[in-house]
């Protein structure tokens, strides 16, 4: 029986351990040919090494599977175009990017340093949309047809103290999300996220995850493979959420607000004041 990414070429950014990682080797698993992408630092973006890219195409080969390592940062234009190219020049074509690659520097708002703000949002936010450019201008040289998986996150669409950096950058790929959905749609690529929580070498020492065992890589994959696959059809522009055994979807929404007699004129800030709760009461909630 063919694998949902059977010959096709997927590439995954940070797949060198934690979420990427399992996500490359359930692709291989299913079929595709996978170009794993990690410049092997740590969660700080601090450090090079080319082992732990090396090590999960090594997995992938010795299961049977096709695979081929990037080191490069995707946090330039350089390193998302070698990506492409890397991928093209070992399997002639590309067919799904799933956008993982991440790093952590969490500090309370007021003592952020603009580095580790300007970092953090190059890494997750900026390296998703070049690599998103890059993907889908191959893709739409190669005829149309393709998919793009980003990661977003649940500090970037409610919020997380000590992640102002991060939280920004994961709404920023949202919004990422959304607009590329749109726009990319006349091309037939579909664009959706997911948002994890997983324990990881990001996570393991968070607060949120003390004590927790049954939020593993392995199950965020799945919700990756999906998105990459068939069957997915025309879904775009959506954020599916995993957290261990539980799956759900966010979604943006907009009260149905208050409005106001045209005779009356404009709104005043007293009168919004005074109506606050009938211009942002939620039915059913």
């Amino acid at each position: 029986m063919a694998g949902l990414l059977e010959n096709k070429v997927v590439i995954i950014t940070g797949a060198g351990g934690g979420i990427g990682r399992a996500e490359a080797l359930l692709s291989a698993r299913e079929g595709a040919k996978v170009v794993v992408n990690d410049v092997g630092g740590n969660r700080s973006g601090d450090g090079q090494s080319t082992s732990m890219a090396d090590d999960v195409v090594a997995e992938v080969k010795k299961a049977g599977g096709q695979a081929v390592a990037h080191h490069e940062s995707i946090a330039t234009v350089v390193g998302a175009d070698t990506l492409i190219k890397t991928a093209v020049a070992a399997f002639g074509r590309v067919d799904v990017l799933i956008n993982n690659a991440g790093i952590l520097r969490d500090k309370s708002f007021l003592k952020m340093e603009e580095a580790m703000f300007d970092l953090v949002v190059a890494v997750h936010l900026k390296g998703s949309y070049l690599c998103s450019q890059a993907f889908a201008k191959q893709v739409v040289s190669q005829g149309g047809g393709g998919r793009i998986v980003n990661t977003t996150s649940v500090s970037g669409l409610l919020g997380n103290f000590g992640q102002t950096n991060y939280s920004a950058a994961k709404a920023g790929i949202y919004g990422l999300t959304r607009t590329t959905a749109i726009e990319l749609q006349k091309h037939r690529i579909t664009v959706n996220a997911i948002a994890p929580i997983a324990k990881t070498r990001m996570t393991e020492d968070l607060p949120m995850m003390a004590g927790v065992d049954n939020m593993t890589p392995d199950h965020i994959a799945p919700a990756a493979i999906f998105l990459a696959s068939d069957l997915c059809g025309d879904l775009s522009g959506q954020v599916l959420a995993v957290a261990g055994g539980r799956m759900y979807a966010y979604k943006m929404m907009e009260s149905p607000g208050k409005f106001k007699d045209e005779n009356d004129g404009v709104w005043t800030a007293q009168e919004i004041k005074d109506n606050w709760d009938a211009i942002a009461k939620f039915p059913g909630v």
